[in-house]
């Protein structure tokens, strides 16, 4: 039986993964959305093994041809800039789901630190791919890099300020 329920949450959060990567806010280059939000929650729920494995059927599915990355899908895929985050989106999970689930019954400090943890694990894996790829794959110039480290803060901010109000209600 528990097998069967792992393998129903596993494709539950695909699907969410993919219905994430298609609810976007239009920024330049790498768009944001919605898949960083379902594949750390994949990775809290189920556990970083298993959170790490839906992720990683997410990423298998697009790369054999599927159009549910964000931009498209198939092969070809890993040669845009933006392949990087859905790398980190595996890592993270894995990480996020480990830190998290060390305990039985985690604390909002110890949830809040794990997703943290893992933002800064799809941003590095992200930025690192993206300036290898664009400066000795497309010859880009990288002007990208204060746009989305604006964002991360902005982010990481907002994520601050939800959780401290949960537990401020506690």
């Amino acid at each position: 039986m528990k097998k069967t329920k792992n393998l129903v949450m596993c494709s539950l959060f695909v699907a969410l993964i993919v219905v994430g990567a298609f609810i976007k806010i239009p920024v330049p280059v790498v768009p944001f959305t919605l898949q960083l939000l379902f594949t750390m929650m994949a990775g809290l729920l189920l556990g970083g093994k298993l959170g790490a494995v839906s992720v990683g059927v997410y990423i298998l599915m697009g790369l054999l041809g599927l159009p549910i990355f964000a931009e498209g899908g198939g092969f070809a895929y890993v040669l845009k800039p933006s392949f990087g985050y859905i790398i980190g989106f595996a890592v993270a999970s894995y990480v996020t789901g480990m830190i998290a689930n060390r305990v039985p019954d985690p604390s909002y400090k110890r949830l809040l630190a794990a997703n943290f943890i893992g933002l800064g694990i799809v941003y590095l894996f992200g930025m690192v791919y993206y300036y290898l790829m664009s400066n000795f794959y497309l010859e880009l110039l990288l002007v990208y890099g204060r746009c989305s480290c604006t964002l991360f803060w902005l982010y990481q901010g907002i994520f601050c300020y939800v959780f401290w109000s949960i537990s401020e209600k506690e």
